[in-house]
């Protein structure tokens, strides 16, 4: 019999774990974990507490609650050996894509601008723009971020992506390491970060990357905060270089009720909640990886922690 144990701080969520995995297991125990609850073969969590991991000397693997694992691998406890699997969109995609197109739509349509006429009391029509005066970059295209370059493609936008090693994707304007990132941001109206966190790309977008941006442009972070200095983007806006960001993602979460992104007139902010994750999808996803490491096939989403993703 495997038994599987939900680390998640989310009762409900851990309600919903522990029925679909049941569900989708036959012969499966899946219990939310709790101090002195029977080592499992296999776990799900988000940030398990404190204790957790020494009393899981069994564990095969530990999924993460989501698509990131930034959190996971900075947890004091985390066993060296133990493989980390990270989820492989399991219905976040559609949530992204439908966010990000919403952010660019917006700037496209000139929303803010708009907003702030109503607010002064002017009326006013702008000049309007097309998708295709709109240059989208994608900054990250793993599983979400190809999804989400793709779609805006489809939509009209003109996208172009950057990974860090070369990929070539279809309507996609593919850049890399080779080209350099200044080469990317130069034509970006929009940017979309929708790369992992990890030592690389820590407070990569500072003062001096935002400035390779074109003036008026608008940041969206959908990624996570510490890609992006705080104090730099906050200055970039106060000066007018960028014409606004919309952050769904902070360095401390919950933000501080006093934090100057939520007072900023050039910031839109969302409490993390672009692409939530889906436990009955998600739970599919890891019910069909338990079966193949149970075969002892090889499974997508295996983290490598030198490289943090």
């Amino acid at each position: 019999m495997t038994r599987i144990t939900i680390a998640h701080p989310v009762q409900a969520a851990r309600e919903r774990w522990c029925e679909a995995l049941t569900r989708l297991i036959p012969g499966s125990v899946a219990e939310g974990w709790e101090p002195g609850a029977e080592p499992a073969d296999y776990a799900v969590g988000w940030y398990p507490d404190a204790g957790f991991f020494p009393t899981q000397p069994r564990l095969k693997a530990l999924f993460s609650a989501g698509a990131g694992v930034d959190h996971l691998l900075g947890h004091p406890e985390l066993p060296a050996e133990l493989p980390l699997i990270r989820l492989q969109d399991a219905g976040m995609a559609d949530q992204m894509i439908e966010y990000c197109l919403h952010e660019v739509l917006r700037v496209q349509r000139q929303a803010t601008e708009y907003e702030q006429q109503q607010r002064d009391g002017g009326w006013k029509e702008l000049p309007p723009l097309r998708r295709s005066d709109i240059t989208v970059g994608v900054f990250g295209l793993g599983v979400l971020g190809t999804q989400v370059a793709q779609a805006l493609g489809a939509f009209g936008y003109r996208v172009r992506g950057y990974s860090r090693s070369p990929k070539t994707i279809a309507g996609i304007d593919c850049f890399d390491d080779s080209h350099g990132l200044q080469s990317f941001l130069s034509e970006c109206r929009v940017l979309i970060l929708l790369a992992p966190h990890t030592p690389d790309t820590e407070d990569l977008f500072d003062a001096t990357r935002l400035s390779w941006l074109p003036e008026g442009a608008w940041l969206v972070n959908v990624a996570r905060g510490p890609l992006v200095v705080d104090e730099d983007l906050l200055a970039a806006l106060d000066s007018g270089r960028l014409a606004g960001a919309t952050l769904d993602v902070f360095r401390q979460e919950p933000l501080p009720a006093d934090h100057p992104f939520r007072r900023h007139p050039r910031v839109r902010m969302t409490p993390h909640s672009s692409a939530m994750t889906l436990p009955e999808l998600s739970a599919r996803q890891v019910a069909e990886k338990i079966a193949a490491l149970e075969r002892g096939e090889p499974v997508g989403g295996l983290v490598l922690r030198q490289r943090g993703y």
